[in-house]
């Protein structure tokens, strides 16, 4: 949901090339359909799919160890307030390293990223300390050391995003969130649970199908 309103967000402004990885998650399939229909429909230039199968080997989340299950989520109150086992080690530091390589590449100046700090699942790896590190990283370790991440929704509480969603109209309707579900989400996931109360805050309607709602 973050990234379908983040890319909707880009394409108003820029020239939007797009890239999406698959790095062994339970949904992989079902988020790269959702990627290609979000990208057709805001008008990406392109988008590259990248395969990662470091997260799948090393383990360590549920969402890429089968060994390890996608808890139900618990009160809504108590989510975000400890880091749960659908955190993938470092995960974002890839997806970045990716995509200011692309950038140096295409001669791009700023990377968007959806992260979210606000009500979300508490990972340490969407809070604005991390992305201003990164970016004095890319300051020293790039050719020109000009290229920008930004993270537009990193201070919006789920239901604002939902908000900017509805105006910029993003295709939610082929945006995918849940952890564990490829047909219909599961709707108990925290990540299920965080974006029906995301849609129910905002006075809107979630228009993907659920299992539990």
């Amino acid at each position: 949901m973050d990234s379908c309103v983040c890319a909707s967000l880009a394409a108003r402004d820029y020239d939007v090339y797009a890239l999406h990885f698959s790095y062994g998650q339970r949904t992989e399939a079902r988020e790269l359909r959702s990627a290609e229909e979000v990208a057709r429909i805001v008008g990406v230039r392109e988008l590259l799919p990248l395969r990662i199968d470091l997260f799948r080997r090393i383990g360590g989340s549920a969402l890429t160890d089968t060994s390890i299950a996608v808890p139900v989520a618990g009160d809504e109150a108590s989510i975000g307030h400890e880091i749960p086992v659908t955190y993938v080690p470092f995960r974002n530091a890839h997806f970045l390293s990716a995509a200011v390589s692309w950038a140096e590449v295409l001669g791009a100046k700023t990377v968007f990223i959806g992260a979210v700090e606000q009500d979300s699942s508490g990972y340490p790896d969407c809070r604005p300390a991390y992305y201003e590190a990164f970016n004095r990283l890319i300051e020293t370790g790039t050719k020109e050391g000009d290229i920008r991440i930004v993270t537009p929704l990193i201070e919006l509480r789920k239901s604002e995003i939902v908000r900017l969603g509805v105006e910029l109209g993003a295709p939610f309707h082929v945006s995918w969130s849940c952890y564990s579900g490829e047909t219909v989400a599961c709707g108990v996931c925290e990540s299920c649970i965080l974006r029906l109360r995301a849609f129910r805050d905002a006075g809107a309607t979630d228009p993907i199908p659920y299992a539990i709602a």
